[in-house]
């Protein structure tokens, strides 16, 4: 399922996955992953969702393959394939997700994670209503924002450049090692010119980069314990990444029946 290109591999289909179902409210049970209607305007045109057609056109081949699968069924499955075949945790998940015809009832734009709000303190507040709306805490955040290991950031789509890791198609806790150990400051050249993108930040060798809702887990005091765990504990970190993920991938699913892989 997943092409090792890192323009449209592991990172892009795990933020498909992940953004397909972030749209979740548990105040009125709308959005999520059920529906697939990412592949509908306005969803597909979000902001947040900059460069996933990529993602998307990767798995037609995958549809056409198997006509039998939901496109809600396939984004998500590809995300856990994506975090399994890249060393990660096993996933638990079950089928049973349908699609609409539309996306008349996607929620409205703005339910998914920035970046930036301009200030730590906006910033930070930001990252836990987006995940407080959903139904997670701050254990949980933490632990999904580890999945950060993979993938990288493209100035074509977020404006953001780089990966956050060396090894940016391996699931591991080396993120969150990163995010304690390296010295970050703040970017201001690329390629021996003026950095002209949104702020972010580089380590010392200036190949990787954190955003700054990646820096808040640093710079909190009740997200940083968490990464400290993670750090010190591998496996703690990997069974936690596996139920907060599999929960965001069944957020607001009426299954049918309970058919579980994993």
């Amino acid at each position: 399922i997943i092409p090792h290109n890192p323009s449209q591999g592991t990172g892009q289909v795990f933020r498909l996955a992940c953004h397909c179902s972030g749209s979740f409210s548990k105040e009125d049970g709308s959005g999520g992953s059920n529906g697939a209607r990412m592949r509908f305007n306005s969803e597909a045109s979000w902001g947040a969702n900059a460069g996933l057609g990529v993602a998307r056109d990767a798995l037609e081949p995958i549809k056409e393959k198997h006509p039998e699968i939901s496109y809600a069924d396939l984004y998500t499955l590809a995300g856990v394939v994506a975090v399994e075949e890249s060393g990660g945790p096993t996933i638990p998940y079950r089928l049973g997700r349908e699609d609409f015809d539309s996306g008349e009832t996607s929620p409205p734009d703005g339910r998914l994670p920035d970046a930036d709000k301009g200030s730590k303190k906006m910033t930070t507040q930001h990252v836990r209503d987006v995940f407080y709306r959903m139904g997670f805490n701050d254990r949980e955040i933490v632990a999904l924002l580890g999945a950060h290991a993979l993938g990288r950031c493209h100035t074509d789509r977020s404006g953001y450049w780089g990966p956050w890791t060396f090894a940016e198609n391996t699931m591991s806790n080396e993120y969150f090692r990163l995010l304690l150990e390296e010295c970050w400051t703040p970017k201001t050249t690329h390629n021996g010119k003026p950095w002209t993108g949104p702020p972010q930040f580089e380590d010392s060798t200036g190949k990787l980069m954190m955003l700054p809702s990646d820096m808040i887990l640093v710079e909190d005091p009740k997200f940083k314990k968490y990464v400290e765990m993670y750090v010190k504990d591998e496996d703690l970190f990997f069974k936690d990444f596996a139920k907060a993920f599999s929960k965001l991938l069944e957020l607001g699913v009426p299954f049918p029946s309970k058919k579980w892989f994993g």
